[in-house]
């Protein structure tokens, strides 16, 4: 009985998680621009509608910008961070890391309020997509983090000894030696971050300036307008398809890492 009652529940679940992603994709195929019940016929031009659209395209353009920025310096900041915990003990470890990882808890409209205060009250600095990148940057980094964290915990310390004792230099081991190693988890973290930034609404509603908006902002001021919707819909259907490949590429590389370190892996995001 507990069993039947657990499966329901899953069902359930996963029905009200998924029903309205998979809502997107019959109503972007919809030849109606009213969102509702039957359904009208079959067709692509809202899919061809979004060729046309220029604001749309500079959108793209802007949050291709953001999230390439994103990933880089996340992933960097990452390779420091993880580096350094998982190698070296130093004074208040714990509570420097805890500051770090505090973004994960935090809810991300006190991180863009804050952000905004520091930026425009107290910097002085105009909001612009730089404004965005350094605000994702800060909400992506611990995502960063956990998953390299993982992958230089999986290293094999004998290979950088090893290399120590064939005169490498620090380093000349960590670049010859270490990264090859982790370079899977890089490439995971570099994606995880593309995908956060490219998803973000709320820091990026707050931190773009005037003709800086990024794709989410862009596709929430679209709903202000009913015969926006459905080519809003065709949007959202490319989008999480880009997600869910971003994502499966991703874990491919997570797993691949931590295969290749010899080490056990204990879940992930797929």
């Amino acid at each position: 009985m507990k069993g039947r009652g657990f499966r329901i529940y899953a069902i359930a679940y996963l029905v009200f998680l998924y029903a309205p992603i998979v809502l997107l994709p019959i109503f972007a195929f919809n030849n109606s621009t009213i969102i509702s019940f039957p359904l009208v016929g079959f067709t692509t031009k809202w899919f061809a509608a979004l060729s046309d659209d220029t604001s749309l395209l500079l959108a793209v353009r802007h949050s291709l910008i953001v999230a390439v920025s994103v990933s880089i310096l996340a992933t960097t900041f990452g390779v420091f961070a993880a580096r350094a915990t998982t190698r070296y003990d130093f004074p208040a470890k714990g509570g420097i890391m805890g500051l770090i990882m505090l973004p994960l808890v935090l809810p991300d409209i006190i991180i863009a309020v804050a952000l905004l205060g520091a930026f425009t009250n107290i910097l002085g600095v105009s909001l612009n997509l730089f404004t965005v990148i350094l605000g994702h940057t800060l909400i992506a980094t611990p995502f960063t983090i956990a998953i390299l964290n993982a992958a230089f915990q999986s290293l094999d310390r004998s290979l950088e000894e090893a290399a120590y004792d064939l005169g490498e230099t620090k380093f000349s081991t960590f670049r010859l030696i270490i990264l090859p190693l982790v370079a899977p988890g890089i490439i995971s973290s570099m994606l995880i971050a593309f995908t956060i930034s490219l998803d973000e609404y709320i820091i990026a509603a707050f931190l773009s300036g005037a003709g800086s908006a990024t794709l989410p902002v862009y596709i929430f001021s679209q709903f202000r307008f009913p015969q926006r919707v459905p080519i809003i819909m065709a949007l959202g259907t490319i989008l999480v398809c880009l997600s869910v490949l971003l994502l499966t590429v991703a874990e491919y590389f997570r797993r691949r890492g931590i295969a290749k370190a010899g080490g056990k892996d204990t879940g992930g995001f797929l």
